[in-house]
């Protein structure tokens, strides 16, 4: 059967249960008692594992007059962030702010325009701090008539229990590494042999494997953090390893933030007519002034929320890699991760004990840690590359 729920890879139980509550969304919409629906959901699984795909999924299917067809108006429109009563949201900051949080509040007490529902997609539900989600937590216990709340996180534990004790739960797990394969040899055409290596490499997140894949510059950023482990050689190697790591995350961001800070502000002047002439221009001159700083602020989050996830992505791929070197040191009988280097690994792992290598991860989790508290990155990366040269030092 080919819906909406058909891109959900290695999610059937999920896929299942979703389907279940869409089809009987009708009778729950009605006033009448439903098992299978109900109006907050916690979609939970590990990064990659398909929680957004299968959120959105599911609000086509609330939305769609045939429960989620995937070809019909409402579904591409769905697809497309384009559906009048579908909102995904995604915070820019790294938390959602109250006033973005009272926003939506706001917007979920509207009545849907089109469709039964009126849904709201939150990814990054653990990004709710105590008090955003104190301001939310109204909405999900008595919500609108119409409106259903699907919340995204990577666990359970991630979200305030007073959150997810209102919401029912729906556990994703990591797809296999021939489940991804054969979803982009299918979906994307990819070839076979790099469907096989992306699959490996992106350990699951299908996201990931479908850039790795298809981008040749994400496969080239991944070989340059990939040979920080074999070129630590002493402190100026260091010190010069950590600046180039932070400096090409630094132009990532620049050009994946830069046209849409562009495209905001350009938008914004165009609304508030900047050059234009007449009677009250100066009072409108005087509220598009903290519009632009308003917009400037977000911007500015958003900034820092990609540089963060940007060189998250660089501690995950150093994380897998040792751990290949682990596997080797212990014997254990476990694909390799980077495989294709496999003669780097194996002469890492002779070079240093299984002790080293648990130490260097430790190193790389408490650099993830340090940029949570808001310390520099280039400080950060300083310390980790130093401690990956000399892991007593971790």
């Amino acid at each position: 059967m080919t819906d909406v729920f058909t891109e959900l890879v290695g999610q059937d139980h999920a896929a299942d249960a979703l389907r279940a509550a869409a089809a009987d969304a009708p009778q729950a919409r009605a006033g009448l008692p439903s098992s299978a629906m109900t109006h907050a959901w916690l979609i939970t699984g590990p990064p990659g594992s398909g929680r957004s795909t299968a959120a959105l999924a599911f609000a086509a299917a609330l939305v769609c007059p045939e429960g989620g067809c995937g070809h019909c108006a409402e579904c591409i429109a769905v697809q497309h962030s384009a559906h009048a009563d579908v909102e995904h949201v995604v915070p820019e900051s790294v938390t959602y702010t109250v006033e973005e949080t009272r926003e939506l509040v706001r917007r979920s007490a509207l009545s849907p325009s089109r469709a039964p529902w009126h849904v709201f997609v939150l990814e990054d539900a653990d990004r709710l701090n105590a008090e955003s989600a104190n301001t939310l937590l109204k909405s999900i216990e008595e919500p609108t008539p119409g409106t259903v709340w699907i919340l995204c996180a990577p666990s359970t534990e991630d979200v305030l229990p007073t959150i997810r004790s209102r919401c029912r739960h729906l556990m994703l797990a990591t797809p296999t590494t021939a489940e991804v394969a054969e979803v982009l040899t299918r979906v994307l055409g990819v070839d076979p042999a790099m469907a096989s290596f992306a699959a490996r490499a992106a350990q699951g997140h299908i996201g990931r494997a479908r850039a790795l894949a298809t981008d040749e510059s994400a496969r080239l950023r991944r070989q340059d953090v990939l040979r920080i482990p074999s070129q630590v050689n002493d402190l100026g190697s260091c010190l010069v390893l950590a600046a180039d790591l932070v400096s090409t995350v630094t132009d990532d961001v620049t050009a994946i933030c830069d046209p849409l800070d562009g495209r905001e502000m350009a938008a914004l002047r165009a609304a508030y007519g900047e050059g234009g002439e007449g009677r009250g221009i100066g009072t409108v001159e005087r509220r598009a002034k903290g519009a632009f700083k308003a917009l400037e602020d977000r911007q500015k989050r958003r900034r820092r929320r990609v540089q963060r996830d940007q060189l998250d992505r660089a501690i995950v791929d150093l994380v897998a890699f040792y751990r290949d070197v682990l596997v080797l040191q212990l014997g254990a009988r476990s694909e390799l991760v980077n495989d294709e280097m496999r003669p780097q690994l194996q002469r890492l792992a002779a070079e240093a004990t299984a002790e080293d290598t648990l130490r260097r991860v430790d190193a790389l989790e408490r650099t993830r840690h340090l940029l949570e508290a808001n310390v520099a990155p280039l400080l950060a990366f300083e310390s980790l590359t130093v401690s990956l040269k000399d892991p007593s030092l971790a």
